[in-house]
């Protein structure tokens, strides 16, 4: 009897053909997608993860940079201690001129009886930061005698750490560090970190205001963070 289907002898019954099919899509069936998939989750979470610690970390610094900033008053200390800020032969920058004001109403509401003024001068320059600090107090009626001078220094870690031995010598602890808002909590930081007791009283009417401040927050909250991790001494050398 010859065969009813001579063509299907002829070329199988397809089912090879369908195996060599199935082993060609194995890997690009749904269950290879999956498995593929999940060998990225585990490094995805990873990733996630630390950017998540880092943004909380990086939130965190901002919060307190604006949170220390909002301090303006002092309680009675030894010392109020204004740190330098550009002066221009001898004449205060607008920001400097804020902080020096905050100073003299400090000392007149008998905060301390002496104000420590800070901050050297670059190549070129007749006078010091601290000079330029002195002689505008005393145009506003700061007794010469109650104000000591510190002229070294062009970071707030170098004015800091030339001030410390002066203000050991006169038996100083504790100062109101006065300073703009945003400056102040990496100040602080600094100044605890060399040894002195700290009560922030910073610029209630800083001349940096608005979208400018925010900037200045925001790079500050990134420096304190990276200053708390490797030290304010080598901060100060890696950022000057």
């Amino acid at each position: 009897m010859p065969d009813e289907f001579p063509l299907d002898r002829a070329l199988g019954d397809g089912s090879a053909d369908r195996a060599a099919a199935d082993a060609l899509t194995k890997d690009y069936s749904p269950r290879g997608k999956v498995r593929i998939g999940s060998e990225l989750v585990a490094p995805l979470r990873v990733f996630f993860v630390v950017v998540g610690v880092v943004l909380l970390y990086y939130l965190v610094n901002l919060a307190q940079v604006v949170h220390t900033g909002g301090a303006h008053g002092a309680d009675p200390t030894d010392a109020i201690m204004v740190l330098g800020a550009a002066q221009y032969d001898g004449r205060p920058s607008p920001q400097l001129a804020g902080r020096l004001d905050h100073a003299a109403a400090l000392y007149g509401a008998g905060v301390a009886p002496t104000v420590v003024v800070t901050g050297g001068n670059i190549p070129g320059d007749r006078f010091t930061e601290a000079e330029a600090s002195a002689a505008y107090l005393i145009d506003l009626g700061v007794p010469e005698s109650a104000i000591v001078q510190v002229g070294q220094g062009n970071t707030t870690y170098d004015s800091v750490a030339a001030a410390v031995p002066v203000l050991d010598t006169l038996g100083i602890d504790e100062v109101a560090l006065v300073t703009d808002p945003y400056h102040a909590l990496r100040s602080r930081l600094i100044a605890e970190e060399l040894g002195l007791g700290v009560d922030v009283a910073s610029v209630p009417d800083s001349v940096v205001q608005g979208w400018t401040a925010w900037q200045r927050n925001f790079e500050e909250a990134a420096g304190v963070a990276l200053g708390r991790l490797v030290g304010w001494e080598r901060f100060s050398d890696l950022t000057n």
